[in-house]
Order: structure tokens, then C-alpha cells, then sequence
């Protein structure tokens, strides 16, 4: 196992190069995570481990021997790392294909959510839950963004996610035979207890917008979280799993 000491190293650059650049990422169709308990998920869930950057000391993990590993001290590792407080080790990951969507009977939407840490809750929620999808729509947060990765906690590795523009969003749902209702602070909404949530999408939209006036005409239904008429309007990630706890009680 290679010790890596310098940080002009082109292992240490490709690292701090996906930690960063989105289209760098992609080019190389590989992703970071962080932490022992999410390397061994990893592993129980399929997922192609590329390479492992290990933090001072390496440890034997079954399943590990045929990927890269490197191991380095503490301040080069956390110059690596892009994030903060990681107890190690970096690892990158090989991206998935979306592949075929299957048949949903349930999904969340997200417009333009572009905090990581909302979005990596949302499908960490959505995977607890069982719903079948989390649709990513609009200027969402990158999936791959390393925020995002530590956000799932995991369940990047199970959940299935998909990228659906705003402009084929209708027909890809019809298609499931799923109505689709959005979550609005509107005259039109109608009152979250009133309305059954299953066998639907519903789509949640950024705390300071809200759902887009393109994404809101593809509604069939509006809806609204009753609240205090003082409160300001929930966190998206809040939001988004009060909608889909409705969906799947």
C-alpha cells in the first residue's frame, strides 16, 4: 500500500478535483464519501469502490482487494478531504447508471432545492420510508456533491433517485399513472389532511421560491402543510417528510 506524502501527488489532486468540480466528477463517472460505517454500506450494497485513502492507518476490510488504496497522515488526509471533521477514510466511488426507472407507485419531487444537506436528507427519508423515488428536477444541489453523499448517510447506495426535467415531468408521471400535486403556499391549496396522498407525487420546492409557476401549471392538485399563521414556511427537507410520511402511512 502506497504512503502518500506530498500534496503535488496526482492521487491527492484527483481527490480534491471530484471533492470540487462537478463536471470533473462526471468525466471521471466517480464520487467521494467519507467514514468506515459508510465504506462498509458501501460494500453490502454493491457499489464499485474505486480507490481508498486511508487516514494514517489502514484497516483490513473484506471486499476492499481489489480497489486502490493509499494511505497518508492526518493533515495531508484532511487536505484531501472536502469535508470538514472526516475521521477517515476517503473513498472515491464509481457513479451508477440511472438505468430504467421501473414501476413507482410514490416519489417526492424536488425543484431547485439547492442546499446538499436538504437533499441528502431527502432521499435518506424517502429510503427510510419506502418511497419508491426521489425525483430530482430544476437547479437541484448535486447528488454527487460530497455534502449531499455525507447527507443520505448511506442510502445513496439504495435509493433510487432520478433526474427528470420540469418540461417531460407530466408525461414521465402519467406514464406512471401517478396524479401529481405540489406543495404551494396558495389560495388554490388545499389542506394536506383533505387530501389522500397515495399513489402520487408530490413535489417540494426551495424554502426561499417555492415551486415554479412552470412546475406548478403540470399540478394536478396544490396542497398545504397546515400551520401556525404566524410560522414561517418549513424547511424543505421538513417539509418533504411530513408529505412523505402522509404518502406511505
Amino acid at each position: 500500500m502506497e504512503r502518500i506524502t506530498s500534496r503535488k501527488n496526482e492521487y491527492i489532486r484527483h481527490l480534491r478535483a471530484l471533492g470540487a468540480d462537478g463536471s470533473y466528477r462526471m468525466a471521471q463517472g466517480q464520487f467521494l464519501c467519507d467514514g468506515i460505517k459508510t465504506l462498509r454500506e458501501a460494500l453490502r450494497f454493491g457499489a464499485q469502490i474505486v480507490s481508498v485513502l486511508w487516514k494514517e492507518t489502514a484497516q483490513a476490510i473484506e471486499g476492499l482487494n481489489d480497489c486502490e488504496q493509499y494511505v497518508a497522515p492526518g493533515d495531508l488526509y484532511d487536505y484531501a478531504c472536502p469535508l470538514a471533521n472526516s475521521p477517515g477514510p476517503l473513498f472515491a466511488v464509481a457513479i451508477r447508471g440511472c438505468g430504467k426507472p421501473g414501476s413507482l407507485s410514490h416519489a417526492i419531487v424536488l425543484e431547485s432545492v439547492q442546499d446538499p444537506g436538504n437533499v441528502g436528507t431527502v432521499i435518506r427519508t424517502a429510503n427510510a420510508f419506502g418511497v419508491d423515488a426521489v425525483i430530482l428536477t430544476g437547479s437541484c444541489a448535486d447528488l454527487y456533491q460530497p455534502k449531499t453523499v455525507r447527507a443520505t448517510m448511506g442510502a445513496i447506495f439504495r435509493q433510487k433517485v432520478l433526474r427528470v426535467e420540469v418540461p417531460l415531468l407530466r408525461e414521465f408521471l402519467q406514464d406512471q399513472g401517478l396524479p401529481l400535486y405540489g406543495a404551494a403556499l396558495s389560495e388554490r391549496s388545499r389542506d394536506l389532511r383533505q387530501q389522500p396522498l397515495t399513489g402520487c407525487a408530490v413535489a417540494v420546492g426551495s424554502e426561499g421560491r417555492g415551486l415554479s409557476e412552470e412546475l406548478l401549471a403540470l399540478c394536478d392538485e396544490q396542497i398545504i402543510i397546515p400551520m401556525r399563521p404566524d410560522s414561517e414556511s418549513l424547511n424543505a427537507a421538513v417539509a418533504a417528510s411530513i408529505l412523505m410520511w402522509e404518502m406511505t402511512r
